[in-house]
C-alpha cells in the first residue's frame, strides 16, 4: 500500500476500504488494518469519522511541518554519521553530486530528488542512533506522500542544492566540529523550504 500510495496509484483523499484491498492483496483484512494504522502513523494515511481511512489530503502546512522536521532530524543524524563515514562512502556522494549537476542544463525534477535523497543518505546512514535515523525515514517518507518533487516548484534552487553538497562534503572531509556539520546541513534544507515559501508568499 506504501508503494501505491508513494507511486500516486492511490491518489490524495482515495479511500482505504479494508475489504477490496485485502480481496487485491490476497490476503486477511486483519494484516491490512494494521498496515493502514502503521501509514497513519507516517503521516500517509488519515482517519475521518465519516469516511474512515483515506491517502492523506496534500497540505501544504503538512508539507512545511515536514521539512522543518527533516532540516532537524537530518542535519543531527549527519553530524553523528560524519566521523564514521570513510573516504569510499564521500566519493559516493561526491559522484552523485556530480551526477546531479550533470542534469541542471536539462532538470528532470523528479529524478534530481532522487539523486538528492541518495546523496543524503550516504551521509547520515552511518548515524548511530537508530531513533535519529528513524525519523529521519518517516520525513522523507511523509514528504514523498506530499510531492514528488520540491524542485518542480523551484528549479532555480537545485544549482544552488548541488553548491552546497559540495561546502557540506568538505567540512566532513576537513573533519569540521559536528555542530558545523549539523548547522550546514540544516541550513541547506532550511534554504530549500524558505525559497519554497518565497514562491509561494500566500502558504
Amino acid at each position: 500500500m506504501r508503494e501505491r500510495i508513494l507511486s500516486k496509484e492511490f491518489g490524495s483523499g482515495y479511500r482505504l476500504v479494508l475489504a477490496p484491498i485485502a480481496e487485491q492483496l490476497q490476503m486477511s483484512a486483519i494484516p491490512v488494518r494494521e498496515a493502514i494504522r502503521r501509514l497513519e502513523a507516517e503521516g500517509l494515511v488519515e482517519y475521518d469519522r465519516n469516511v474512515g481511512a483515506r491517502v492523506a489530503l496534500v497540505d501544504e502546512r503538512a508539507y512545511l511541518d515536514a521539512m522543518q522536521t527533516l532540516g532537524v532530524v537530518e542535519g543531527y543524524a549527519t553530524a553523528l554519521s560524519a566521523p564514521l563515514l570513510d573516504a569510499a562512502a564521500l566519493d559516493e556522494a561526491e559522484a552523485i553530486n556530480e551526477r546531479m549537476r550533470s542534469l541542471l542544463d536539462r532538470l528532470d525534477p523528479n529524478y534530481f530528488t532522487q539523486l538528492n535523497k541518495e546523496f543524503h543518505s550516504v551521509l547520515f546512514r552511518a548515524c548511530p542512533n537508530p531513533l535519529v535515523l528513524e525519523q529521519v525515514h518517516r520525513c522523507w517518507t511523509r514528504m514523498s506522500g506530499l510531492r514528488d518533487s520540491t524542485f518542480t516548484f523551484i528549479p532555480g534552487r537545485a544549482e544552488e542544492s548541488v553548491v552546497e553538497h559540495a561546502q557540506i562534503l568538505g567540512l566532513i572531509r576537513d573533519g569540521a566540529e559536528p555542530i558545523d556539520i549539523e548547522l550546514a546541513a540544516r541550513n541547506h534544507r532550511h534554504r530549500t523550504l524558505q525559497a519554497f515559501l518565497d514562491r509561494n508568499p500566500a502558504t
